[in-house]
């Protein structure tokens, strides 16, 4: 079983709602894992874990929440090999938004890239506007997820 990080990006709240009902379902599944709603890349321990799950809301004119901007910065400062871990990525948004539809949920899935990490499947980006109940969505894409991990 993996033992899975996930860290939330969220300004309204959805986005660590969704955490949740992920973390509750990775445990009734066998997984360990644990939410990060906050923090720097230090706080995240990144070498005690196998996998780490990205759930990130899009805030503003494409912007990433201010909860995790400082586990972006670090980041993006430190550069650590994280070729170590898989990844996957839940991103949320609205689709009114055209041009920055689920934007933070891509800066983050690029930046895990960047760093070396190995994605897991495909990014689920869920549309606000459309899926007034993102935990649902969410739950039905993990099914398939963490058949890959």
């Amino acid at each position: 079983m993996a033992n899975v990080l996930i860290l939330v990006g969220t300004e309204s709240g959805n986005s660590q709602m969704v955490a949740d009902c992920l973390q509750e379902e990775l445990g009734r599944q066998g997984h360990a894992a644990d939410v990060m709603d906050q923090g720097t890349a230090e706080d995240a321990d990144f070498a005690a874990r196998d996998v780490v799950l990205i759930c990130c809301a899009t805030h503003g004119q494409g912007e990433l929440p201010d909860n995790i901007i400082p586990l972006a910065a670090s980041l993006r400062e430190l550069k650590p090999d994280l070729s170590h871990l898989r990844y996957g990525v839940v991103a949320l948004g609205d689709q009114t938004y055209a041009d920055t539809f689920c934007n933070a949920g891509r800066t983050m899935d690029a930046l895990f890239a960047d760093l070396g990490a190995r994605k897991v499947g495909e990014r689920l980006e869920i549309d606000a506007c459309t899926q007034p109940l993102p935990d649902e969505e969410a739950l039905e894409w993990l099914k398939e997820w963490t058949t890959q991990l």
